[in-house]
Formats: C-alpha cells, sequence, structure tokens
C-alpha cells in the first residue's frame, strides 16, 4: 500500500457528480485494404486474453482509518476495464462522438481501477474506434496520450505484436497539474521549492510581479492579470451532460499561415479559436466588449535539457473584440511574445510560484462568488506535441488522436488539440447545457482558417 499524494487526494476530493476527473482520447483507425469483416471482433478477443495491468492500471484506491491508499489489485478483471461497443446506424462520426459524450460523462468505479478502454466498430466508412480514459489521479493526459504513443509502431507488421495499453508501464509527467488552471495545488509545490532556494528565489518574483503591476496601471495591451476575463455562457455552472466534439484540420496549412504572418503555429490556433468563439457568442447574441481571456499551458523548457517538463499557464486575449481576422491574430500574437517574455525570466518553482499570485484575484472570486462581472478565465486552450510519422496500432494506421479533456464549475468549454505530422486534431468537451450546440464550433475553425488563408 502506498499513501495518496496531498495532489492525487485534492483531485478526488474535488471530484463531484457533475465534475469527473478523469480524462481521455479517441482514436480513429483505417483497418488494412484486406481485413476480414470480424476484424475488430478479433482484435477485442486478443484484448481479452490480457491477464495482467502494469502500473498504474492495476492501483485501485482503498480507506484505512480515514486515509485513502494506492493498493495493487491483485484480481485484475478485464470485463470491467475493456468493452467491445458497435455503434448504431447509420455510424456517422454524428453517432460515434454522441457515444463518446455519454460515456465520457460517466463517472468511473472506484472499487476498481480507476481506467477504461471500449473498442468501437460500425463507423460507416470501415474504420474502428478506441476510446480510453483515465482518472487525473493516476495519470495525466500529457502522460496519457504518450502512452497511446507507446503502443503503436511506425511499422504495421511490428504493431500485431505490441502489448495492450493497460500492460504499458508508464509515469506521470514531471509537473502533475489538471488541464485547468489549478493554482492551489501546484503554488504548495512551487512554495516548498522557494523555501530552499531562499530570498534568491522569491526576488524574481517580485520583480516580475512588479513588472505586471505597472504594466497593468498603464493599461498595456499584452498584459492580462488573473481577473480580467468577462463573464460570459462560457462561465456558467455546469452539469453531469456532457457534448464532445472532434475535427482535423492541416498541419501544413496551418504552418503555411503562420509563416505568411511572422507568427507561430499555435498563435494561429489561438487567433482560431478567437474568431470560432466571436462568432458563436455572436449567434447567442452574448460577444461581450472586452476580449475572452485563455488560460494557454506553455512549455518553458530551457534549452540545456536540465528542467524536465516545465509548464505553465499562461493568460492570452483572444482577440475577439477584433472583428478584421488579421488584426486579431497579430495582436494574440503580441499578447504571447509578452507572455513568453515574462515565463523565460523565471526558473521552474518561481514560474508555479508566479503563476498562483496571478490567478490568486481569480480564484477568491470564483470560491466566494464575489467580483462576477468578471471570472478568472473563459476558456481552456491546450496544444499536445503529437507523432511526427505514421503510426500503427494493432494493424490499423492512426487517422485521428482527439483529446476528451474534463471541464470544472465555472470553466465550462475546453479545447484540448494533439498536433500530428500531417493533422492538428481538435477535441472540444464542454457542458451541454451550458455551452449549447457546441459542435458549431468547428464550422467556425474552418471558417476562421479560410479567413486567414483565403486560398
Amino acid at each position: 500500500m502506498k499513501p495518496l499524494s496531498p495532489v492525487d487526494n485534492a483531485f478526488l476530493l474535488l471530484e463531484q457528480r457533475q465534475q469527473p476527473l478523469h480524462v481521455g482520447a479517441l482514436c480513429l483507425f483505417q483497418p488494412p485494404p484486406d481485413a476480414p469483416p470480424d476484424f475488430a471482433y478479433r482484435i477485442a478477443e486478443r484484448m481479452r486474453q490480457s491477464q495482467q495491468a502494469m502500473p498504474p492500471f492495476n492501483r485501485r484506491l482503498i480507506r484505512r482509518a480515514g486515509i485513502r491508499f494506492w493498493e495493487d489489485a491483485e484480481d485484475f478483471d478485464i470485463a470491467q476495464h475493456f468493452v467491445h461497443l458497435a455503434l448504431p446506424k447509420p455510424g456517422r462520426m454524428r453517432e460515434l462522438l454522441a457515444m463518446i459524450s455519454r460515456v465520457h460523462a460517466a463517472h468511473l468505479d472506484r472499487a476498481y481501477p480507476l481506467w477504461r478502454i471500449y473498442l468501437i466498430e460500425g463507423l460507416e466508412d470501415g474504420r474502428i474506434a478506441l476510446y480510453s480514459k483515465i482518472h487525473h489521479a493516476l495519470v495525466d493526459g500529457v502522460a496519457g496520450i504518450r502512452l497511446l504513443m507507446k503502443t503503436m509502431s511506425p511499422d504495421r507488421e511490428g504493431s500485431l505484436e505490441l502489448a495492450p495499453p493497460w500492460e504499458v508501464r508508464t509515469r506521470r509527467s514531471r509537473t502533475r497539474t489538471l488541464p485547468v488552471p489549478d493554482p492551489t495545488s501546484r503554488s504548495v509545490t512551487a512554495f516548498r521549492a522557494l523555501a530552499r532556494e531562499g530570498a534568491a528565489g522569491v526576488w524574481p518574483i517580485l520583480d516580475r510581479l512588479r513588472e505586471t503591476r505597472r504594466d497593468q496601471r498603464q493599461g498595456h495591451p499584452d498584459c492580462v492579470t488573473g481577473l480580467q476575463a468577462p463573464q460570459t455562457l462560457l462561465n456558467g455552472r455546469i452539469t453531469a451532460s456532457r457534448r464532445f466534439a472532434a475535427q482535423s484540420y492541416s498541419t501544413a496549412r496551418v504552418k503555411a499561415i503562420a509563416r505568411n504572418h511572422g507568427a507561430t503555429s499555435n498563435d494561429v490556433i489561438l487567433a482560431m479559436c478567437g474568431s470560432a468563439l466571436r462568432k458563436y457568442l455572436q449567434d447567442n447574441n452574448a460577444l461581450p466588449a472586452t476580449p475572452l481571456i485563455a488560460a494557454v499551458p506553455v512549455s518553458t523548457r530551457r534549452d540545456d535539457g536540465t528542467s524536465g517538463n516545465e509548464v505553465a499557464f499562461a493568460l492570452s486575449h483572444l482577440g475577439t473584440h477584433i472583428a478584421d481576422p488579421v488584426e486579431r491574430l497579430r495582436s494574440i500574437k503580441s499578447c504571447m511574445d509578452y507572455n513568453k517574455r515574462a515565463l523565460k525570466s523565471l526558473n521552474g518553482s518561481q514560474l508555479l510560484a508566479y503563476e498562483g499570485m496571478l490567478f490568486a484575484p481569480g480564484v477568491v472570486s470564483l470560491l466566494t462568488g464575489l467580483g462576477r462581472e468578471r471570472t478568472i478565465v473563459n476558456v481552456v486552450i491546450s496544444h499536445v506535441p503529437g507523432p511526427r510519422t505514421d503510426l500503427y496500432w494493432q494493424g490499423c494506421r492512426l487517422e485521428g488522436l482527439y483529446p476528451v479533456s474534463l471541464i470544472i464549475n465555472r470553466i465550462a468549454l475546453n479545447i484540448t488539440l494533439v498536433s500530428r505530422h500531417d493533422t492538428i486534431d481538435f477535441g472540444l468537451i464542454g457542458c451541454r447545457k451550458t455551452v449549447p450546440h457546441l459542435q458549431y464550433l468547428l464550422t467556425y475553425l474552418e471558417e476562421a482558417l479560410d479567413e486567414l488563408d483565403p486560398q
């Protein structure tokens, strides 16, 4: 038995009926040309032969004297964790995404290790899907994507020899956070590290905070703080229902737009999201006069390679107050450049402490209900690096890798994407009631590309 860490306990305590805290991914695969009609059934039968799960997939929760522990489960039950399903006809993406919306909304049973994988057949175009979900207390989203890639191979035949996902050892990312702003648990770790560094570690943070306050007072357009986001329909209370939407966009096209405008691919992606959200809120007569604010995880790893996986949340506006798409992109780029310059001046523990202080006013507002005209952020937009070559799983070519993230109360929409060598795969998850007709955002994302690249 191993006691849960404070962060793991926090993930479990924060979980509520309407707020499950597992993350997932939807993979789409194209079977080989000579695949028999029962191809998916044969894969399922191979998966069911598994008799073991490797850490952390064999760990289940137990309680002793009110304290939670991880225990290695001796009675691995593959039927509890692996499910083979077929879509109802006609088997369109619409039916698949509706199914993922339902199963992602359901909580994982805490009597078992906290994960489940679904093999789904019945798509009208002959493809098969693999949907997996795992609790954030076991594996974070970045580690989950890496795990899926470990079960795939660049060689079709070689992929047939690889073990199921739950038989592959994995480990958490060094920086463990929810895929939403979570300054409380992160700041505890940061302040412990700063205590060891002493005054030398604190002064850079104070300098950075002074510069931020100065820029804020002077009305610097690129300076975004933790209580600047306007209240929108995206920031209502969430229910237990979910709506998932997914779509792929050309990596080459996004990179070409970035080159043409002297921006990065991430700048273009944020501009796409800003344009889509502007149109969505206009449709609902709910576009605020001030710009929407996004929490954007930014890698801050140094070139020497010794700092591990350092990630901090940057606050960026999305230019939703700007009608011209090119001007919106330029404005977002300027804001992100400002963030990068600020973040690179701090080390890992300083970054987390600075982030906690930056988000503190918004967290207080979120918890107390004060300052209801403003909120901590409007949306979370995460960009995860994916595979750079074609990959195969059980003989099938990977055609889509869509993150299925989580949402929390008052932040009812999460946009996470995986960039692969040929496509950028968007996964949008939202509260079905708070963010109605979320799927319209996919059309607006495509229109945003057309605005920036009229071809």
